[in-house]
């Protein structure tokens, strides 16, 4: 149930947030280069939990063996970290956009300039933890590609920052769950401890930014924008796993993303993955018309 006219949360002060996550900054930035022990060995551990794995407790979990069952978790969480990627690339060339158009000597476009630093440090972990967990950054099929390239090109204010909301918080819930599993790999949980960490501020600047400017906008600017955002979120939430880390445990591809597509499990994961920001946005308004059928398409809010 939309909880759209419910009150928007009052804003604080915009150079006063960016003023405290800039010192947050400062005392607890980290360089995943130096942080991480990429020479240490996998030890054959989970690369997420089991339940959050796309194909578990149907048919095709039952046929895995235990050690298929712990490679393709890590091979899904390298999909979904190869998904931030993509994502974060985006992210990092709308924040330069929005930076280009509003003075740098502000407080908040300096934070948008270290959070795109934050991004990019972001980028090379996700990138090294990929290959250490044995798979590959696969590219997203080309309509994801185009569209993402086309979103990067049009998104104003308020979809920048409801889109990054999206994709941080469900990666950031995921991750969370994992900091302090000794079932899960070192690497995963190395890198999940950073990136919830920094990922903290990213996700305050975002809220309070995606409120300030969504309150401004009009009708058809709204409506615009909920459409478009279903759309982002319809295209990040399916190709979150790629079909080939499916090929890699001995399982037919497209037999496996019809299970996952269709699992309970799975989809009951996403939603509650991404409970939180349907939230934020289900109370602002931003998730309502033809946006909310593509939310509910991708499994986001429930069966």
């Amino acid at each position: 149930m939309s909880v759209a006219n419910a009150q928007t949360p009052k804003l604080t002060d915009r150079e006063d947030i960016a003023k405290r996550l800039l010192r947050g900054s400062a005392k607890a930035s980290f360089d995943p280069l130096v942080e991480i022990d990429w020479d240490a060995p996998l030890e054959d551990k989970w690369g997420m939990r089991p339940e959050r794995v796309s194909i578990y407790g149907t048919h095709l979990w039952d046929r895995l063996s235990e050690d298929q069952r712990r490679e393709l978790s890590r091979l899904e969480m390298a999909s979904t970290m190869a998904t931030g990627i993509w994502f974060e690339t985006i992210l990092m060339q709308m924040l330069v956009r929005h930076a280009y158009h509003n003075d740098p000597t502000t407080l908040h476009v300096q934070y948008a300039y270290t959070e795109i630093a934050d991004e990019c440090r972001h980028t090379v972990m996700f990138a090294k933890a990929i290959e250490k967990l044995g798979s590959k950054a696969y590219r997203l099929d080309p309509v994801a590609h185009v569209l993402g390239n086309l979103f990067k090109a049009i998104a104003h204010g308020p979809l920048i920052f409801a889109g990054a909301l999206f994709v941080e918080e469900i990666l950031d819930q995921l991750q969370r769950e994992m900091i302090d599993d000794d079932s899960i790999e070192p690497v995963v949980r190395s890198t999940s401890r950073i990136h919830v960490i920094e990922e903290a501020r990213h996700i305050r600047y975002a809220r309070e930014e995606f409120h300030r400017d969504w309150i401004r906008r009009g009708p058809v600017d709204k409506a615009y924008s909920r459409l478009v955002l279903g759309l982002v979120t319809y295209y990040s939430a399916t190709r979150l796993i790629h079909t080939k880390v499916y090929e890699q445990v001995g399982l037919d591809p497209k037999e496996a993303y019809r299970v996952a597509h269709r699992n309970p499990i799975f989809i009951d994961s996403k939603t509650e993955l991404s409970r939180k920001v349907v939230k934020t946005l289900d109370i602002a308004g931003a998730i309502t018309g033809l946006g909310r059928y593509f939310w509910k398409k991708a499994g986001l809010l429930g069966r």
